[in-house]
């Protein structure tokens, strides 16, 4: 299968080693996979901010980008759930219908989704000797639903202890541009979170989107815990040992 990548511009810019991880991961699978150029912002804060003619612009430049693409898969919920579910709503406001009938015409998969329900796998091959635990991120659950798909990828890996992140609905705190503009709330939210974390003596968080896992990294630093953080596409692209 031929796969567009869509890295979202959050992993483009700081997270580069996400993109590398999906490709490699699906390149194992036996995909090719490509990645379009013309890519950039899919407009996601711009419209949760109230600035709605950005967006629009952002959302059209996203369409023309992947435009005939058959699949996008993307290694950001957040992103991935703007293109679903905001680009309907951004249509409306702009009155432009052709931004409607673009995220219709897109399939735009979240990793976990891609490899769970359109090619029917759960173990990649992956191995990873670590204790691990797992943040479900607001988009992910709430706007995607992906449900139980990351464990279940999770639990296939070898080597790898996956272990109950205690009151894991709870949001981390970030938001996006939550986190600049509600600054106290935020450190308070992500403080629980990282209570949670490291009540579970795990050596690594993961999750689907590197926005939360900045957060909560960057408190987990701060307090030198010792606790990496690593997207759900980084852990699935380790092998090791047959």
């Amino acid at each position: 299968m031929r796969v567009a990548l869509f890295v979202a511009c959050f992993n483009d810019a700081l997270f580069p080693g996400t993109g590398r991880a999906v490709t490699g991961l699906l390149e194992r699978l036996g995909h090719e996979v490509v990645f379009p150029p013309g890519q950039g912002c899919c407009g996601q804060m711009h419209w949760t901010t109230g600035y709605h003619r950005e967006a629009a612009d952002l959302a059209r430049g996203f369409a023309a980008a992947f435009e005939g693409r058959e699949v996008v898969v993307t290694p950001s919920a957040s992103c991935a759930a703007t293109v679903r579910e905001a680009f309907p709503r951004i249509a409306r406001a702009a009155r432009d219908p052709a931004i409607a009938r673009a995220a219709e015409d897109l399939a735009v998969y979240e990793l976990s989704e891609f490899l769970v329900d359109v090619l029917g796998v759960t173990d990649v091959g992956a191995y990873f000797p670590h204790r691990v635990t797992y943040h479900p991120t607001c988009h992910s659950t709430r706007g995607l639903r992906v449900g139980d798909r990351p464990l279940r990828l999770l639990r296939a890996v070898r080597g790898l202890e996956l272990v109950e992140l205690p009151a894991a609905g709870e949001c981390c705190g970030f938001g996006g541009t939550f986190a600049l503009k509600n600054a106290d709330v935020s450190v308070a939210m992500v403080a629980d979170k990282v209570r949670h974390v490291r009540g579970t003596s795990a050596d690594v968080v993961c999750s689907v989107d590197n926005s939360c896992l900045t957060h909560i990294g960057g408190a987990l630093s701060r307090l030198r815990s010792g606790v990496r953080v690593m997207h759900l596409a980084e852990i699935l692209a380790e092998t090791g040992p047959g």
